[in-house]
C-alpha cells in the first residue's frame, strides 16, 4: 500500500469531525499562514498544510473572505489569553504570576498584530465585533482575568487588584520602544513595575 493510500485509509478510519470543529482546525491552521502571507494565501496552501482537501474549507466557509474574517475575529479574540491567565498557578508569588501573565499577553498581542498588518488593517482599528465582544469588551475580560491573579496579594496592594490590573494592562500595552535598547523582558516589565524605576541601590 502506498502511503497516499495508508492515508487515505487512515482518513476513512478516523471519527467524523463536527462542522464546528472542523472551522476550528482550519482557522487555527490558516492563522500562520495569513500572517506570513497575508491575504495572498491561497485555500489551495491552507488545505495542504491541514491535510484536508480544499473542497472540506468550503463546506464550512461560504468563500475565502469569510475564512479571513474568522481568522481576524480568533486572533482579535480575549478567549486565548483569558484562558492563559486563568491557568496560571495563583500559589505563585506575585512577581512570577505577573511574568506568566505578560509573557502570555505579549503572545496575544503579536498574534494580533501579525494577523492584523498582513492583513491591511491599518491603525490598530478594531474590524467589527468578535464572537460577540468588541475591543472594550474583550479588554474588560483580560483586564478582569489579571485581577484574579492580584486577588491573593490584595491586602498587599495600594490600589485594589481592578485598578492594577488596568494600569498593568496599559504598560503592557504602551511599552515605549527605544532603538538604543532592547525590549524589557517580562521578568524586567514586572520588576519596573512592582518596585518602581528606581534600584533598590540607590535608596
Amino acid at each position: 500500500m502506498t502511503a497516499a493510500e495508508e492515508n487515505q485509509t487512515a482518513r476513512r478510519r478516523a471519527p467524523a469531525m463536527s462542522p464546528e470543529r472542523r472551522r476550528e482546525m482550519i482557522i487555527q491552521t490558516a492563522i500562520p499562514l495569513i500572517a506570513e502571507y497575508g491575504a495572498a494565501v491561497t485555500t489551495a496552501k491552507i488545505a495542504r498544510a491541514g491535510g484536508i482537501g480544499e473542497g472540506t474549507i468550503f463546506r464550512v466557509f461560504a468563500d475565502k473572505d469569510e475564512l479571513l474574517q474568522a481568522c481576524v475575529a480568533e486572533a482579535l479574540s480575549p478567549e486565548h489569553a483569558v484562558r492563559e491567565l486563568d491557568a496560571i498557578d495563583a500559589s505563585q508569588p506575585l512577581p512570577d504570576r505577573l511574568a506568566e501573565a505578560a509573557e502570555a499577553l505579549q503572545a496575544h498581542m503579536s498574534r494580533m498584530g501579525a494577523i492584523l498588518g498582513s492583513l491591511g488593517h491599518g491603525g490598530g482599528k478594531h474590524p467589527g465585533t468578535v464572537r460577540g465582544a468588541g475591543r472594550e469588551e474583550s479588554t474588560a475580560r483580560i483586564r478582569a482575568a489579571l485581577a484574579d491573579l492580584l486577588e491573593p496579594d490584595k491586602a498587599a496592594l495600594r490600589r485594589p487588584p481592578e485598578q492594577i490590573a488596568a494600569l498593568f494592562f496599559g504598560l503592557l500595552f504602551t511599552q515605549p520602544r527605544t532603538e538604543d535598547e532592547p525590549d524589557l523582558t517580562p521578568r524586567e516589565l514586572v520588576e519596573v513595575f512592582l518596585h518602581g524605576a528606581v534600584s533598590a541601590d540607590a535608596e
